[in-house]
């Protein structure tokens, strides 16, 4: 099966729970948001890549109010839960009366084959959606051709520490893998740059969620596809899933909560428009907008 058809299947699964993760996806997004403030830029196109249930839509309404905003994401079903975020969405004759189109155009895609032409948008926006890729070194250069020129990218994702003490109570109780593997920072600014995009930016910041419970911290991860269990079943999947509960209770830290890292890694990148295509002054001299001077940053 085509690992997007597999990835599509999998997030339609999830969708019922995927709710648990909307206080990180809330978190990093106000974060992300804040890192905004020192970028010069008012989209006329904009869209979220890897919208899941729409969380991120409204606040790009919010904070770009005349532009049009569309959110992508591989499942319908996520996308389902999107549109009913939507308050211009509303059912039957209601809407057809009022003449309310929606806020947000919802489109169904993988984030590798993205359904729109070149230079279609103005700010490309991700929260937390890339590291679900199986081929992210595939995606920048995609989300390149949809850029227009002075265009945005900017996006986070999980990094390798994720998840870092659940890996370590698998190991203690067999030699799989059963958390995913998240890509490092300093390899995902390489794809950036092999992909066309300028001045791209890096940082990384670790989270610690804690948990009252092993059976709470198990149950929020696997709603949203950070582990699979054994595929054998009875005697033997129960004795897994016991030692794994009792690896978990030892990392029981001093206040007696189960601790869990998140290592989020933010990017920004910019899509120039190509030397040649670049303005002259009357002695064909190349000219720089004041406004620009500023975007590029020093990778740490």
């Amino acid at each position: 099966m085509p690992p997007a058809r597999l990835t599509r299947l999998a997030f339609d699964r999830r969708s019922p729970s995927f709710g648990q993760l909307d206080f990180l996806l809330g978190e990093i997004g106000q974060r992300m948001h804040e890192r905004m403030d020192v970028v010069k830029l008012t989209p006329r196109r904009a869209i979220d890549i890897g919208c899941g249930h729409g969380q991120g839509l409204a606040g790009l309404r919010a904070r770009f109010p005349d532009a049009q905003i569309a959110g992508l994401d591989i499942s319908g079903a996520m996308l389902q839960q999107a549109g009913q975020r939507d308050p211009q969405r509303r059912p039957g004759w209601i809407g057809r009366l009022l003449g309310k189109r929606p806020m947000f155009d919802l489109v169904q895609g993988d984030l590798a084959t993205l359904p729109f032409g070149a230079a279609s948008f103005d700010l490309l926006w991700s929260n937390l959606a890339l590291h679900w890729h199986p081929e992210p070194h595939r995606v920048f250069p995609e989300w390149h051709r949809v850029t227009g020129d002075e265009g945005l990218v900017m996006f986070s994702l999980f990094g390798p520490d994720t998840l870092k003490e659940l890996r370590a109570a698998f190991a203690d109780v067999d030699l799989d893998a059963h958390t995913m593997r998240f890509v490092d920072m300093h390899d995902i600014g390489d794809m950036l740059v092999h992909s066309g995009w300028s001045t791209p930016v890096m940082d990384m910041e670790t989270l610690t969620v804690t948990y009252e419970s092993p059976e709470n911290l198990l149950r929020e991860v696997q709603s949203f596809g950070g582990f699979r269990r054994p595929g054998a079943v009875g005697l033997r999947g129960r004795r897994w899933y016991r030692a794994v509960l009792a690896a978990l209770e030892r990392q029981r830290n001093a206040d007696g909560v189960i601790p869990l890292t998140f290592e989020i890694v933010y990017g920004h990148a910019w899509k120039l428009a190509p030397r040649g295509r670049q303005a002259t002054d009357d002695q064909g001299r190349a000219v720089v907008p004041v406004d620009s001077i500023g975007r590029a940053r020093p990778r740490p």
